[in-house]
């Protein structure tokens, strides 16, 4: 069995996050991609373990009706800071017998080295790298260039950040965001001030 990890703050959940989730689940052949949001991200902003809970629930919504995406609470159960390499060590334990594949960014590849014990993380799980048609490929320099597959994702033009600001300016996020996050985020008042 080949199982995805995607982890991100995830605040809010988008179709972008999706659109490549699923891209990279059908060019990689994976039977499942787990959605992890984190606690705490090591690089985000302040107070975003206040929204754990709402962002959980936002990513469930994000993905029902897609059987092979589901969701974990790992790091929201451990509580602090979010490392990557102590998830991927934790999901490696719960599923032994699989193979075990890291989405990541090109953006965040880039600085990958300096994430907290990333040769960790390669021991566990091969480094699944989207790179979008924005960025140059000279990963070929890069440290963990090697225990990477890189793989072309839509270049999605859409952030949570701007989620965030069209919904505290009171702008419309239909059809940036699944329907269901929309609803939540509305009726939890979430991002408005």
């Amino acid at each position: 069995m080949n199982i995805g990890i995607f982890g991100g703050t995830f605040n809010p959940p988008h179709v972008g996050h999706l659109i490549v989730a699923e891209h990279v689940r059908q060019a990689v052949k994976l039977d499942e991609i787990i959605f992890v949001p984190s606690f705490i991200s090591p690089h985000k902003r302040a107070g975003e373990e206040r929204e754990a809970r709402a962002r959980l629930a936002m990513v469930k919504l994000a993905i029902e009706g897609n059987s092979r995406f589901t969701v974990s609470d790992i790091e929201l159960k451990r509580k602090g800071t979010s490392y990557t390499f102590e998830t991927v060590e934790s999901l490696h334990r719960e599923y032994l017998h699989a193979a075990l594949f890291f989405l990541i960014g090109m953006d965040n590849f880039i600085e990958f080295q300096t994430w907290k014990s990333p040769e960790r993380i390669v021991q566990q799980a091969k480094l699944v790298v989207m790179n979008r048609p924005s960025y140059q490929r000279t990963s070929e320099r890069l440290p963990f260039f090697e225990s990477a597959l890189f793989v072309d994702v839509p270049n999605i033009e859409l952030s949570s950040s701007e989620i965030r600001a069209a919904v505290k300016a009171r702008r419309p996020i239909r059809y940036l965001v699944p329907s269901a996050v929309e609803h939540y985020i509305m009726k939890h008042r979430l991002y408005t001030s």
